[in-house]
């Protein structure tokens, strides 16, 4: 018997009230039906080994809490694991980059990782498909092509609308054709309600400490949070290796099968160690698979306002700017406030953690609606924000797996 379709399953929990119906959603929730019913066949009892040729993908982008996520997953949730694969768009690209290693000295690798993924899946579903990095856009651009080539579906959620994707990236015009062709293989939906869903009623636990200002009970508060989750402090400097890169570690807690409380593997770090170093998100991909808690010391204050200023002609960038003017001329260019690339690694480990589903507690000099509040950065920020209130709640830590 094949899954419950997307329709009968959001359905079942507006009927069950464990969600209360949206009119917003439902044009997307029509369109992942739609789409569910051109894999069945026409007995709606097996789904075809291929999608139908015209089968189009769909693009879901909004404001952060519109819903995004869950309804892009109820279509996963009735589709076969065969048949779908559900990504976070980080964990994707990491498989890329694997793919890419081991096919090393072939042609047109890309065009090779697009069959691969032709042949094990006919559908895929990104969560928080979002372009930053030259090297990621150049991929992309020619993977999806190939991918959209071969008839494969592709659904996806974002923040931003397909032409706002990877927006004063340097040599973005080399990106624009995938935009296009996103734009042309996906139906472009805009979640535009005005409904937060991570504000619903929720029951927090306290996940996030404003430290006091003496360091006596800065330390007092710390040791406390140690011991409640059951990590000893280092008596000597200690580090772990993740992907050839080493970052101190505060303490840790290795498997304990004898007490069911403490049954998985738990870590602390302090900010500077785990945000201000030569990290990228796949080291969180890494860290939330060694451990199901990640304590987060010292969490500092980010707020700073970006610059604007006049690149001399004829000279390179360094890859130290991130953000570059759209000018083809390229004698402008934005420069990063200081802590915008510790903002950046800050807010890829919350989604990390959030998609993982990790339990991560912070200490932090500010309360938490400060520590990011003004700078260039405040359209990404508004998605961590967001998702670390909702992993406060009693609700996402029953999510938590031991």
């Amino acid at each position: 018997m094949l899954p419950s379709s997307p329709l009968t399953k959001y359905q079942a929990l507006v009927d069950s009230g464990k969600i209360h119906k949206d009119p917003s959603q439902q044009h997307a929730i029509a369109l992942l039906q739609q789409l569910y019913r051109s894999f069945q066949s026409a007995h709606g009892d097996a789904f075809y080994k291929s999608p139908h040729p015209h089968s189009k993908g769909i693009y879901l982008w909004g404001k952060v809490g519109r819903g995004k996520t869950f309804l892009m997953d109820l279509l996963d949730a009735s589709l076969p694991s065969t048949f779908c694969k559900r990504q976070h768009f980080h964990h994707f690209m990491q498989d890329v980059h694997k793919r890419l290693t081991e096919l090393s000295g072939k042609a047109e690798p890309l065009r090779h990782i697009a069959r691969q993924l032709s042949k094990q899946y006919k559908v895929l579903c990104f969560d928080e498909f979002f372009v930053s990095d030259i090297g990621d856009a150049m991929l992309l651009g020619n993977l999806l092509q190939y991918m959209f080539a071969l008839n494969m579906v592709v659904v996806c959620t974002s923040n931003c609308a397909p032409n706002e994707l990877y927006r004063n990236g340097l040599q973005r015009e080399r990106f624009l054709p995938a935009i296009a062709a996103i734009e042309t293989h996906l139906n472009v939906l805009h979640l535009n309600g005005e409904q937060d869903h991570r504000k619903r009623a929720l029951n927090y636990i306290q996940r996030y400490f404003e430290l006091p200002e003496s360091l006596q009970d800065q330390a007092t508060l710390h040791q406390t949070l140690l011991s409640q989750f059951g990590l000893t402090l280092n008596s000597a400097t200690s580090s772990i290796t993740v992907l050839g890169r080493t970052i101190e570690i505060v303490a840790q807690r290795e498997f304990d099968a004898r007490n069911s409380e403490m049954s998985h593997k738990a870590a602390c770090f302090n900010f500077s160690a785990l945000c201000e170093g030569p990290r990228s998100h796949f080291d969180y991909v890494e860290l939330a698979k060694l451990y199901k808690t990640i304590l987060l010391f010292n969490v500092p204050p980010m707020s700073g306002q970006a610059y604007e200023r006049i690149k001399a002609r004829g000279t390179e960038d360094n890859g130290s700017n991130i953000n570059i003017a759209s000018a083809e001329t390229g004698e402008r260019e934005v420069v990063l406030a200081p802590m915008d690339d510790a903002l950046r690694r800050f807010i890829a480990l919350v989604d990390e953690c959030y998609d993982s589903k990790t339990n991560l507690i912070m200490t932090s000099y500010v309360p938490q609606n400060e520590i990011y509040t003004s700078g260039a950065l405040m359209f990404e920020f508004e998605r961590a924000r967001s998702r670390l209130i909702e992993m406060a709640s009693e609700e996402y830590l029953q999510l938590v797996s031991g």
